[in-house]
């Protein structure tokens, strides 16, 4: 594995977010994170007013979009066309939903990008991260944001050692990346694109694209 493994250009699909705008001035996604509340503020007042309604301030939602009533948005917030928000999700800001995701029961989202289609479906938490085109988490897994020291996030690709300059850090999850039911994604966690992860599992540092986790000294190549 290599850095430019995880770079922006290898990890995701660009036609695929209302947020490439924001990742395109950026190598790597990391280093867009602290980014998004300007983005979403600057971007959301531009959003064609025939499509999106600010539905309470700094928070743009598609018409078309479905919102169970008790979903909890607090913005600034960008939901995208044909997203769905189920009963108890909780944005809590700084979050873009692209369009046909899935947002599911009891799910907490914030500072997060998630692409287009991607499902984040049953009790999960998502924070400081991004989730790619089509990426889904299964029902309990979470993306753990912050060391229990309280240091930055160091990210280990290999051998090699990356100084992020972050506090708090979840996960990235290239394209079609699947993670399985109750697994944990430590801070600075990434997964490449197509990669599965198995239920269970306890993910530190990077996991190549195109691979099966089975375990940390059980990864194999998807054939």
């Amino acid at each position: 594995m290599k850095v430019e493994d995880y770079s922006i250009a290898n990890l995701f699909d660009p036609s695929h977010s209302i947020a490439w705008p924001l990742l395109k001035e950026y190598t790597y996604p990391w280093e867009a994170l602290p980014h998004i509340e300007e983005f979403i503020l600057a971007l959301g007042p531009t959003l064609p007013k025939d499509k999106f309604t600010e539905i309470k301030p700094s928070v743009w939602v598609a018409n078309d979009v479905k919102i169970a009533p008790t979903v909890s948005i607090t913005g600034p917030a960008i939901i995208d066309e044909g997203a769905e928000l189920r009963q108890c999700a909780y944005i809590r800001g700084k979050a873009i939903v692209g369009k046909g995701c899935v947002i599911g029961n009891s799910c907490e989202l914030k500072n997060a990008i998630i692409f287009d289609n991607a499902e984040v479906p049953h009790y999960n938490y998502v924070g400081d991260s991004i989730l790619g085109y089509h990426a889904h988490m299964g029902a309990g897994a979470i993306t753990s944001n912050i060391k229990s020291d309280r240091t930055n996030v160091v990210l280990r690709i290999g051998e090699e050692r990356i100084e992020t300059g972050l506090r708090k850090m979840g996960a990235i999850l290239g394209d079609y990346a699947e993670i399985g039911c109750n697994s944990v994604l430590n801070p600075g966690s990434l997964i490449g694109p197509h990669t599965n992860v198995y239920p269970l599992s306890f993910i530190r540092g990077a996991v190549a694209k195109n691979s099966i986790f089975k375990g940390p000294d059980n990864v194999v190549e998807k054939k």
